[in-house]
């Protein structure tokens, strides 16, 4: 089938590296519909937006008519992926893997068509594979390939353990498109080594090798780590409406075309010459009515306006009650939940960012409750405390 420039610049948007651009176009134009991959380990219970961005692409891919593989890797998960990891995983339990299975089923079809998605389990091919099956995978590749990754060479000449079956994590991964049989597999910059790997296995197995899509990793709202859970810098897809909006009005104005541009389908030219607040504002609203709706997202941004722009108080702010008279602040707030604990609590009010009906508050002061008190930490989030 013919491939139009419309399509090859939605399919190439954002992406950091193709291998290769050519073959990619050859497979395009093939009269049949593409096996599109993605495998993803089920470690953690929630999807962000750092993972928005490659099911974006698979949506595209989907939309173009093209077949959706996505892989929950239950069978690797108990391994953990090693890409980037100074240290050996902790080793996952079957119950906790299937639990966040399941959440990734429920939240990934936010995105994807569900009736047109492929889900597969990893371990169905690996475990048929049996011991001499496993064996057998394993002759296919090297120790010395193994150690030509970056994270690998640095821990072995480190002198930090490397695990046996870290090793062998790329080489099952890579089989999972021997298994499918892929055309093509996306995933994060982070995960070439990897990606890499399926096409080896491929070539191994006299299958035609699959094109390697990587997408950028997402810096989260610190504007310098990737986004992770682990560095509380992230917007998830289960966060309410008014959690996505807040949090994505407070990512740095440097990574606003890169959000635009890989979180949406907008056109980046006349963003770029926008206020960067009223960017912020289109950005949040944009990805807040995707999982939320419009008039949610509309909503929020009215609410927002209001409390931030005019500097009046939310109209719903929730309460937390405990018992009337002299408590530390530090306690307060981690017990509020308004802090995560102690530690966060000191740090949060050497930086002034804690006030107390209006005033505000360090680190060694107390909270006299003898009347409500509307607690504000940072510019959106607020507590009343209430004395009981």
């Amino acid at each position: 089938m013919s491939l139009s420039t419309e399509h090859w610049q939605k399919i190439t948007r954002g992406c950091a590296e193709i291998i290769s651009e050519a073959d990619l176009k050859t497979k395009l134009e093939k009269d049949r519909p593409l096996r599109i991959k993605l495998g993803v380990d089920p470690t953690a219970p929630d999807l962000h937006l750092g993972h928005l961005v490659v099911l974006r692409k698979l949506k595209t891919f989907q939309e173009l008519g093209h077949q959706i593989e996505f892989i929950i890797g239950d069978f690797t998960a108990r391994i953990g992926d090693p890409s980037g990891q100074s240290a050996t995983r902790p080793p996952l339990q079957p119950q906790q893997v299937w639990e966040h299975a399941k959440t990734y089923q429920d939240q990934v079809f936010q995105v994807l068509d569900k009736e047109k998605t492929h889900v597969r389990f990893n371990s169905t091919w690996i475990n048929a594979l049996g011991m001499t099956g496993l064996l057998d995978l394993q002759r296919r590749a090297s120790v010395a390939q193994m150690l030509q990754r970056a994270d690998f060479s640095e821990r072995y000449a480190e002198g930090r353990p490397i695990s046996l079956l870290e090793l062998v994590y790329p080489i099952l991964q890579g089989y999972d498109s021997v298994a499918i049989q892929a055309d093509l597999e996306l995933g994060g910059t982070d995960q070439k080594f990897n990606l890499l790997m399926g096409r080896e296995m491929q070539n191994d197995f006299h299958q035609e090798p699959q094109v390697v899509m990587m997408m950028p990793l997402l810096e989260g709202l610190d504007g310098v780590r990737k986004m992770s859970k682990s560095y509380a810098n992230y917007v998830a897809f289960n966060d309410s409406a008014k959690d996505q909006f807040g949090k994505l009005m407070s990512v740095p104005d440097a990574l606003m075309p890169k959000y635009f541009e890989l979180l949406t389908d907008l056109d980046i030219t006349p963003i770029k010459a926008m206020h960067p607040r009223d960017a912020k504002v289109l950005l949040a609203k944009t990805i807040t009515a995707q999982f939320h709706g419009a008039d949610a997202a509309e909503a929020q941004a009215s609410e927002f306006d209001r409390v931030f722009s005019k500097k009046e108080i939310p109209e719903d702010i929730p309460e937390f009650r405990t018992f009337r008279g002299t408590h530390p602040l530090v306690d307060v707030l981690t017990t509020a939940n308004m802090a995560p604990s102690k530690k966060e609590a000191r740090r949060l009010l050497m930086q002034g960012a804690v006030e107390v009906d209006g005033k505000r508050m360090n680190e060694k002061d107390f909270l006299d409750l003898q009347a409500p008190a509307l607690i504000q930490v940072g510019k959106r989030r607020f507590v009343r405390v209430v004395p009981t």
